[in-house]
């Protein structure tokens, strides 16, 4: 009789403290081979944490144990022998080099190298790459720059690296929230290819945020909540998203307060002639107090009008009129449409949106900085004054406004950004995925934030491919078919949203 198959992973008892904090306690975790596990909990539940020490970014607390295959690694972990045990990552960034070829992104940390000389042997490297694409039923040719590649390929890339140096059937591979750009068309592919690996019998560990998607795709899921296992292995056909989010928050999910949609009213932000990268003379108009949301088909080029309209991106065209101000947008950039109260929370809120390096109270400070300072003072009273209410309005957690933005998970740091925006006081706001890559506590925490500011008049344009955000806090919805077309619609259920995006049914 044939002994059954070790774990693929057992993760047993593996604690962290950073200082005083303990931030992972005990933790328990098994993935069988060919399985999808998925490991979800709110930002700050310990799950990038668990991660960092599986790959060897942190060192775990004395005890505990990692096993792959029966077999167990030294801690704390070493990557080069994690890799040769069979653990292998792929990062919410993918971790690509757009100016390098796929070839070379396949090849990083593993080139192959003439014999005598020790120089990067181009053919084979390509040869190699193409026969990981190949084993992934990719169809990318080596040679192309990864910056060329759509989301989906992109990703497959980021697959075929993780898998290069893998024995076939054998393995676990790890995605931390590596399929958050992907869209429906894309995740189905996307999830199709690694069902065809699992079913060799390597397995996934699938770090998520998207209860949807984790429910449709895995095949068990272990919740973390304050750093404990508070559900291990459980069957997902046993589950529901509301039932996965009461484990992960402790208490039923706090849903997006609604409102009584806002009558339409003369537009108090008026953008016309929009011309530019996705705009082909578009005009909108968004009145006081008015929620709109903006969504189409990804990559259509919905994506670049938030940056045409707040500056970040100069237009060919365009005028905004908000109030007594007006912006030529071929023209003005982001200072101009500050001055006219038109603020923008970037999708990327890393690179574009939060001075990592500088704490919740300096990062919140820095738009109003000229209108309480003085040259060579600034003062800080207001400034923890105004941190003090942000913190409270949005939940911002840790409470500390000295905390640097680096140390707080993704979804505080969202509200952090959030609450720099709306510190002064905007005639328009405009956000692009607010709650990407954020857990549901932090999304209603954000939503509710919207509406909110909604309710004092603020004018808000919510750009986002979630159609459940647009329907729970939208007056009503722009659908992008084109750079001159925009279909307005109202909705009540997702369902409406995505119809009108990929066209199942006429929006009117």
């Amino acid at each position: 009789m044939t002994a059954p198959a070790a774990p693929r992973l057992e993760v047993s008892g593996i604690s962290k403290s950073f200082g005083q904090t303990r931030v992972l306690r005990d933790a328990d975790l098994v993935v069988q081979p060919g399985q999808l596990h998925a490991l979800v909990g709110q930002n700050g539940s310990g799950k990038s944490t668990l991660v960092k020490i599986l790959t060897g970014y942190h060192v775990p607390d004395p005890g505990g144990e990692i096993r792959v295959d029966g077999s167990a690694l030294r801690l704390p972990v070493r990557w080069a022998e994690a890799r040769t045990a069979g653990i292998a990552v792929v990062h919410q960034d993918l971790g690509l080099l757009d100016e390098l070829t796929v070839a070379e992104n396949i090849g990083v940390g593993g080139v192959e190298r003439t014999r005598i000389m020790r120089r990067i042997d181009r053919g084979r490297e390509c040869q190699a790459a193409a026969d990981a694409l190949a084993a992934l039923n990719l169809r990318i040719n080596p040679v192309v720059p990864v910056g060329a590649l759509s989301a989906a390929q992109r990703a497959g890339v980021a697959i075929a690296r993780a898998m290069r140096d893998l024995v076939p059937g054998s393995g676990l591979i790890i995605l931390d929230e590596s399929t958050r750009t992907l869209d429906r068309h894309e995740l189905r592919d996307f999830h199709a290819m690694l069902r065809r690996i699992m079913d060799a019998g390597t397995a996934v560990l699938m770090v998520s945020h998207n209860l949807e998607e984790v429910l449709s795709v895995a095949d068990r899921v272990s919740v973390l909540r304050d750093g404990r296992v508070v559900g291990g292995g459980l069957p997902t056909a046993q589950l529901t998203e509301k039932s996965v989010a009461k484990l992960m928050l402790g208490k039923d999910v706090d849903g997006v307060t609604s409102a009584a949609r806002a009558r339409r009213t003369e537009p108090a932000i008026q953008v016309t002639g929009l011309c530019g990268p996705g705009a082909a003379r578009l005009d909108i108009g968004i009145g006081a107090g008015e929620v709109v949301g903006l969504t189409g088909l990804p990559g259509s080029g919905y994506e670049r009008l938030p940056y045409l309209i707040a500056g970040a991106q100069p237009a060919r065209a365009g005028r905004l009129a908000a109030g007594q101000h007006t912006v030529d947008l071929a023209r003005g950039g982001v200072a101009a449409c500050i001055r006219a109260g038109v603020v923008l929370v970037p999708e990327r809120r890393d690179r574009d949106g939060l001075a990592m390096s500088l704490s919740v109270r300096d990062n919140i400070s820095l738009p109003t900085l000229r209108t309480h300072g003085r040259r060579h003072w600034v003062g800080r009273r207001w400034q923890h004054e105004q941190t003090g209410r942000a913190i409270a309005a949005l939940g911002i957690r840790p409470n500390a406004p000295t905390r640097l933005i680096s140390e707080l998970s993704g979804g505080n740091q969202q509200k952090v950004l959030l609450a720099k925006w709306m510190s002064v006081g905007p005639r328009l706001l405009i956000l692009h995925e607010p709650t990407q890559a954020v857990d549901v506590g932090a999304r209603a925490d954000i939503l509710n934030a919207v509406r909110r500011a909604a309710d004092t008049g603020v004018a808000v344009l919510l750009v986002s491919a979630e159609a459940a955000d647009l329907v729970a806090v939208c007056d009503r919805i722009l659908i992008y078919h084109g750079p001159d077309r925009l279909a307005d619609i109202r909705a009540d259920e997702p369902e409406v949203v995505l119809d009108a995006v990929y066209g199942t049914r006429t929006a009117v």
